[in-house]
C-alpha cells in the first residue's frame, strides 16, 4: 500500500526544510557554475595562454570537466555516510568543502605568476568542488522529499532543483555586473576574482540556515529498523554494494533520465557563452545577459513543472521536456545565428523552459526509485554518473564539434540524440508518482493513484 496521509512535517516545517535546501544548493551551484562561466570567458587567457581562442577554451573546459569526474566519487562517499549517519551532517560538510575551494580559486595566482603550477592548482580545487557537489544533490533533494508527503512530493522536491538556475543566475549576474562596470583589462587583472571571494559570505549564510533543520524522518525510521535488525543478528551490506546488487537497474534508469537534461543544460548555458562570444563575435555581456534572463524564468518555472508532475505523473512531464528539446536543438542555434540579442534571449529562455520540464520532476522521480536505506547512495550514483557522460563532456564535445566543422549542425545533432535517449528511457520506465518513501522500493509494483 502507498500511504497518502498527512505530511510528515507540517507546512511551516516543510517550508523551512525547503528554504535550507534551496539556499544551500543555490550557493553550491553558484560556486560550480561560476567556474564554468569563468572557464568560457577568462581562464583560457589567465591559465592557458599561448593557444588560439578555441583551443584555450577547450583546455579550460577540460579542467571544468574534471569537476564532473569527481562527482560520482563524491556521490559514493557522501551517499555511503549519508545512508549511515544521516543527510543533514553530510550537507553541511559539502557546503564547507565547496565554499572553501571556490574562495581559494579567487586567491589563486595565474600562469603569468607561477607558470604551470597555476593550472595544476586550479584543477585540484576543481576536483574538490566536484567531490562536494557530488554529495550535495542527493542529500538536498532527499532531505526535502523525505520530510514531505507522497501527494505533493514533486512540487516540494523540485525546489532544491531550482538552486541550479538560482546559482547560475547569481554567478552570471555578478559576472555581468562586473563586465558592465569594468574594462576587459581590469576584469582580467583582478575583477574575475571578486565573484569567487564572494562565495565565502554566501557559505556563511548557507550554513547558518542549513544547521538549523532537522534530520529526515524517513531516514530516522530506516536507521531504527536497521539497528533493530542488526541487534537480532542480521547483517547489512554497505549501501553502495547493496545498490549495485539489487538496484543497478534503477541506477541505469536514473542515468538515462538525466542524460538529455544534463547535456542540454550545459549546452544552453556554458557552451552558449563560447558560441556567442567566439564563434559569433558578439560581446560577452550579451551572452551573459541572455543566460541571466533565461535563468530567472527557469528558476520560477521549475517548481511549476514539479507541481505538474504531481498531477500528470513524472513520466508525462519529463517527456514534454525531452521530446521538446530534441526539436529545439535545431531551432536554438538558428536563432542564435541572427545575432539579435532579443532573439538570443528568447532562444535561451525557451530552451531552459524545456529543460525545466525534465529537471523539475527529476528529484522526486529518482528519489522514488530507491529504498530509504540506500536512497542517498543510489540517487547520487545514478545522478553523478550521468554527469560524467553528460555535463562533463557536453561543453568539450560541443566546442570540438564547432572547431572541427565550423557549424552548429553537429552540435544540434548531439543535443537531439541525448534528448532522445532520455525519451526512450522514460517511455520504458514505470511511473513512480505517489509511491511511499517509507517502505522498500518495489520497481515492479504500480504506484497508487493520487487524487486531485
Amino acid at each position: 500500500m502507498v500511504s497518502h496521509g498527512a505530511s510528515r512535517t507540517g507546512p511551516s516545517g516543510i517550508r523551512k526544510i525547503v528554504a535550507a535546501s534551496l539556499v544551500g544548493t543555490t550557493v553550491e551551484w553558484y560556486d560550480f557554475f561560476l567556474y564554468g562561466s569563468a572557464a568560457a570567458l577568462v581562464f583560457n587567457t589567465l591559465f592557458f595562454p599561448g593557444s588560439d581562442p578555441l583551443v584555450g577554451t577547450l583546455l579550460a573546459f577540460l579542467t571544468y570537466a574534471v569537476g564532473f569526474a569527481a562527482r560520482p566519487l563524491g556521490g559514493i562517499v557522501f551517499g555511503h555516510y549519508g545512508d549511515r549517519i544521516g543527510r543533514k551532517r553530510l550537507l553541511v560538510l559539502s557546503l564547507l568543502m565547496m565554499g572553501g575551494a571556490t574562495f581559494a580559486i579567487g586567491l589563486l595566482p595565474t600562469h603569468a605568476s607561477i607558470g604551470a603550477a597555476a593550472p595544476v592548482l586550479l584543477t585540484v580545487l576543481r576536483l574538490v568542488q566536484g567531490f562536494a557537489l557530488g554529495g550535495e544533490w542527493g542529500g538536498a533533494v532527499l532531505l526535502v522529499a523525505e520530510h514531505g508527503d507522497d501527494r505533493n512530493r514533486g512540487f516540494w522536491a523540485s525546489w532544491p532543483q531550482a538552486g541550479a538556475p538560482g546559482g547560475n543566475l547569481l554567478a552570471t549576474g555578478v559576472l555581468a555586473l562586473l563586465a558592465a562596470v569594468q574594462s576587459d583589462e581590469t576584469f582580467l587583472a583582478w575583477g574575475w576574482r571578486v565573484p569567487f571571494l564572494l562565495s565565502g559570505v554566501l557559505v556563511v549564510i548557507g550554513l547558518w540556515i542549513r544547521v538549523s533543520v532537522s534530520e529526515s524522518p524517513a531516514f530516522l525510521e530506516a536507521r531504527a529498523r536497521a539497528e533493530a535488525e542488526e541487534a537480532a543478528g542480521a547483517r547489512h551490506s554497505p549501501p553502495v554494494v547493496e545498490v549495485l546488487r539489487t538496484g543497478w537497474r534503477a541506477v541505469l534508469r536514473a542515468i538515462g533520465v538525466r542524460l538529455g537534461e544534463n547535456v542540454s543544460y550545459y549546452v544552453l548555458t556554458a557552451f552558449l557563452l563560447v558560441y556567442v562570444t567566439v564563434h559569433l563575435g558578439l560581446p560577452k555581456s550579451e551572452a551573459l545577459n541572455a543566460v541571466l534572463i533565461g535563468s530567472a524564468v527557469h528558476f520560477v518555472t521549475i517548481p511549476l513543472w514539479g507541481a505538474l508532475s504531481d498531477r500528470l505523473g513524472r513520466r508525462a512531464v519529463t517527456l514534454i521536456g525531452s521530446v521538446g528539446m530534441a526539436g529545439w536543438a535545431f531551432a536554438f542555434f538558428a536563432l542564435l545565428d541572427t545575432r539579435s540579442f532579443p532573439v538570443i534571449a528568447v532562444a535561451v529562455t525557451a530552451g531552459l523552459l524545456l529543460h525545466g520540464a525534465m529537471y523539475g520532476p527529476q528529484a522526486a522521480f529518482i528519489s522514488e526509485m530507491f529504498d530509504t536505506r540506500v536512497r542517498y547512495s543510489g540517487a547520487s550514483m545514478g545522478s553523478q554518473l550521468a554527469s560524467i557522460v553528460g555535463g562533463a563532456l557536453a561543453p568539450i564535445i560541443a566546442v570540438e564539434l564547432l572547431k572541427e566543422y565550423d557549424s552548429s549542425v553537429p552540435v544540434s545533432l548531439y543535443l537531439c540524440a541525448t534528448a532522445l535517449i532520455t525519451t526512450v528511457t522514460v517511455v520504458f520506465a514505470r511511473e513512480t508518482r505517489g509511491r511511499s518513501l517509507s517502505g522498500p522500493a518495489d520497481p515492479t509494483a504500480p504506484a497508487a493513484p493520487v487524487s486531485g
